[in-house]
C-alpha cells in the first residue's frame, strides 16, 4: 500500500475524504491512460524496427497474444501530440465595437469544439477556456493548445516570434502574411488578394513556453478559416504528423480552400515541410 493511499485512508473528515479520493482517482486514471499509451508506443516502435510480436514477447517476458493485444488496443501513441493526461484548449474572445460587447467567432467555436472531440478520442481529459480580449493568458501550463494569432495577444506574439523559420509579418498594404525565412516565400490569405478567393493559410506549431519548461501547441489562421483547416488536418492525419515530428518543437503552414458560405474546409494541404526547430537550430 502506497504512502499516498495510507494518507488518504487516514482522513477522518468524510467530506475531505470524498474530495481527496475523487481527486486521486482522477489523477490515477490519467496515469493509467498515459502508461497504456506509452506501452503501446513501445510495442509499435519495436515492431516498426523489424521485430516480430513473438520476439518482442520473448524479450519482454510476455505472451505473444498479450503483445498483439497491446499493439491494437488502448489509447493511440499519437494522442501525446496534443498533450498527456489532460489538455486545455483556449480560443479567443473578440471585441464587437459596434455592439460594445465581447463575442466569440463562430469559426473559433468550431475549431475549439473539434479539438476537444479529437483530444477525447485519444483518451485525454479536456478543459476549455478563452483568451480574453486583453490577450493575457498563462502559457506556462502543461497540455496547452492555443487557437489564437499573434495580433490578439502579446504573449502569443512573443511565442510565435520564437519560431526560427516561419515569421508573421504585416504586409506594406496592410494584411497579415506568413513568411518562410528558409525559402523567402510569402503566404497570403485569399481574402486579402485581388481578386479575393475562398482560401486561407493556417499555422500550427509546437513552440516553447515562456518559462522554458515545456511547450504548447499553437494554432492560428491568417483568418479564422485557416484555423479550421489546421484542425481538419490534425483530425485526419495526426498519425502522420506524430510520426514525423513526435514531441519535438516544429511548425508548418496549411493551405485551405473553404466554402464561402459556411467556412467549412473543402480541401487542406501542407504548404511547407514540417520544420523541426531543433534541426533548424543545428543547421
Amino acid at each position: 500500500m502506497s504512502d499516498e493511499l495510507q494518507r488518504i485512508m487516514a482522513i477522518q473528515d468524510p467530506y475531505l475524504l470524498l474530495r481527496e479520493v475523487t481527486t486521486r482517482l482522477a489523477d490515477a486514471q490519467q496515469e493509467v491512460t498515459e502508461l497504456a499509451r506509452l506501452r503501446r508506443r513501445v510495442v509499435q516502435d519495436l515492431h516498426a524496427q523489424g521485430l516480430s510480436y513473438a520476439q518482442i514477447a520473448t524479450k519482454a517476458g510476455l505472451s505473444r497474444g498479450r503483445i498483439h493485444q497491446i499493439r491494437h488496443t488502448g489509447p493511440a501513441p499519437e494522442g501525446a501530440f496534443l498533450g498527456r493526461g489532460a489538455v486545455v484548449i483556449a480560443t479567443p474572445l473578440r471585441r464587437d465595437d459596434e455592439r460594445g460587447r465581447t463575442v466569440v467567432a463562430v469559426d473559433d467555436v468550431s475549431s475549439g469544439k473539434r479539438l476537444e472531440d479529437l483530444a477525447r478520442s485519444y483518451g485525454l481529459d479536456v478543459m476549455s477556456e478563452h483568451v480574453p480580449v486583453s490577450g493575457d493568458i498563462d502559457l506556462n501550463r502543461d497540455g496547452l493548445v492555443v487557437v489564437c494569432g499573434p495580433r490578439m495577444s502579446q504573449q502569443m506574439w512573443d511565442t510565435y516570434a520564437q519560431d526560427p523559420v516561419l515569421n508573421w509579418e504585416q504586409a506594406d498594404d496592410g494584411p497579415w502574411t506568413i513568411v518562410d525565412r528558409r525559402t523567402g516565400e510569402v503566404y497570403r490569405s485569399g481574402q486579402d488578394s485581388d481578386p479575393a478567393r475562398s482560401y486561407d493559410v493556417g499555422y500550427v506549431g509546437k513552440l516553447p513556453r515562456p518559462d522554458g519548461k515545456g511547450s504548447l501547441l499553437a494554432i492560428a489562421g491568417i483568418h479564422t478559416q485557416g484555423s479550421l483547416g489546421v484542425v481538419q488536418l490534425l483530425a485526419s492525419d495526426l498519425n502522420t504528423l506524430w510520426g514525423q515530428v513526435g514531441e519535438h518543437p516544429f511548425s508548418t503552414l496549411v493551405g485551405v480552400e473553404y466554402d464561402p458560405e459556411t467556412s467549412e474546409p473543402q480541401s487542406v494541404e501542407l504548404l511547407t515541410p514540417l520544420y523541426r526547430h531543433d534541426e533548424e537550430s543545428a543547421a
